[in-house]
């Protein structure tokens, strides 16, 4: 995979997006990253996976931001921002499934996603993001550097891919 990488909104349902999305989701669960899937994952499973978040992009009620190898144009980091939340909450949105694939870590992807998915958060009136991570994990990390407020942890609130229980931290951040 290159080091250079764009971050573009995904709003279209095709083959090759589907493809690549669900390449890198195959390879984040492989690697036991706990996004809500079992090592079982099958290809087919994980197209099922993002040819309904797609349906959900086009109709509005998610944003989907990807990474992009400058190089190959395969995507390498995703990110979601769930905006579609009860009428009593219209100015809060949920950060979801950021991943990035395992041979691009550690060259700031994350980062620029999750700097990117807070800027249109901004666009869109949203001030208040939640989101969930594993509880110690690289990514936890991540978003107390980037000024997310931890709420708590829930002990053995998922299972990773390989079927052993991970605790998980909550987290908020406000835009404003």
């Amino acid at each position: 995979m290159g080091k250079t990488y764009t971050i573009r909104q995904v709003a279209v349902r095709d083959e090759v997006t589907l493809s690549s999305l669900a390449n890198l989701t195959i390879d984040v669960v492989k690697n036991n990253a706990s996004i809500g899937f079992m090592a079982s994952l099958s290809f087919e499973e994980a197209l099922v996976f993002w040819q309904q978040v797609l349906d959900r992009v086009i109709v509005g009620k998610v944003i989907l931001l990807a990474a992009e190898d400058a190089d190959t144009k395969q995507l390498i980091g995703t990110v979601q921002l769930l905006i579609d939340q009860p009428a009593n909450q219209p100015h809060r949105a949920d950060v979801a499934k950021m991943q990035v694939h395992s041979e691009a870590r550690r060259l700031g992807i994350g980062e620029q996603l999750l700097r990117a998915i807070e800027e249109e958060a901004k666009k869109i009136g949203k001030h208040i993001l939640v989101l969930d991570t594993v509880t110690g994990s690289p990514a936890s990390y991540l978003y107390q550097k980037l000024g997310w407020i931890k709420v708590g942890d829930i002990p053995e609130y998922a299972l990773f891919p390989d079927g052993a229980f991970c605790s998980t931290t909550y987290f908020y951040k406000k835009l404003r």
